[in-house]
């Protein structure tokens, strides 16, 4: 099967149940696994957003969404010779990816065959879901069930022992992720579900519903014991360095977690964004990075840095 990704995480539940050579066609925001790299690429940002500030690229996220358009286009002659039988992509969020209804049209122009999947988890069963319906699709159920039940025996580990830690009197700190910066964004769908796992409590985020918008205000408000820093699309390095160019209200640097020394620039892109396989990763993460004690190098070490404010 020739397998088309416009999905960065289907490019990553493609590779993880076996089908790396099956992928003929990925999108340019795809980078990992690093054997993606060189596959012949599909999709094209519509705007150079390079050196752009968070706040640009809101704008234009803004605009594009109220003129019902996508950040990015889809390259038809090359998806043409690529020849592929399934297509991979989503209708979740038509901004940061080809709309469905294009892929379609784009589909039925090339080949009325081609089978074309959304994919729309907005939790963590929901990825579980979207993994075994990659595999159910691919002839390759066995190796995502697999997958999943890894995946699964991973999480439960890190619940089980999150468990064991409260039972022994540790209470579950109140935190905040923001997954844009400038403005600030609460999280939504699966991270509030992400932080839970690993023994917090997000209290801005909204669990299954889209990410919406807060003020350095709120956040102030409810003065989390941590502060996540994990911007959609940027990886660490990233988020570092938008992070040292936004401007926050002097009340954020009087944060119980900006004197404490517990706000932290994440990678969000690799293990927050994309529901994929790596959101146990990011599971992981956010337990260590929340007990330190109770969870020892488990995390991705390269996935996460402790920031100062302001």
């Amino acid at each position: 099967m020739r397998i088309a990704s416009l999905l960065p995480s289907a490019t990553e539940i493609v590779c993880a149940i076996g089908l790396q050579d099956e992928l003929v066609a990925v999108t340019h925001e795809c980078d990992w696994p690093p054997a993606v790299i060189g596959k012949p690429v599909v999709t094209r940002s519509v705007n150079d957003l390079a050196d752009v500030s968070s706040r640009d690229i809101h704008d234009r996220v803004t605009a594009s969404m109220h003129g019902g358009s996508s950040l990015y286009e889809l390259d038809e002659e090359a998806l043409a010779a690529t020849a592929p039988d399934l297509i991979l992509t989503q209708e979740l969020c038509h901004v940061c990816a080809v709309s469905y209804r294009e892929v379609n049209e784009v589909a039925r122009r090339i080949d009325a065959d081609i089978t074309v999947v959304s994919l729309e988890p907005t939790s963590l069963e929901g990825i579980f879901h979207t993994i075994t319906t990659v595999g159910a699709m691919t002839e390759v159920e066995d190796a995502a069930i697999d997958l999943v039940e890894s995946l699964r025996e991973r999480l439960s580990a890190v619940e089980q022992r999150v468990t064991r830690r409260r039972d022994g009197g540790r209470a579950p700190l109140r935190v905040v992720a923001v997954e844009w910066l400038d403005p600030p964004f609460s999280v939504g769908h699966w991270v509030p579900e992400q932080i839970r796992r690993a023994g917090g409590w997000d209290v801005l985020g909204s669990d299954g519903q889209k990410a919406h918008p807060t003020t350095w205000a709120e956040v102030a408000e409810v003065d989390p014991d941590m502060l996540f820093l994990m911007p959609c699309g940027f990886h660490l390095a990233e988020t570092i360095d938008e992070w040292s160019k936004t401007q926050v209200p002097p009340p954020i640097k009087e944060l119980r977690a900006a004197r404490s020394g517990q706000v932290f620039a994440l990678d969000g892109s690799s293990y927050f964004s994309r529901p994929g396989p790596r959101v146990i990763d990011g599971v992981e993460m956010l337990a260590e990075i929340m007990d330190p004690e109770g969870f020892v190098d488990i995390a991705p070490p390269t996935g996460w840095a402790p920031v100062e404010v302001g």
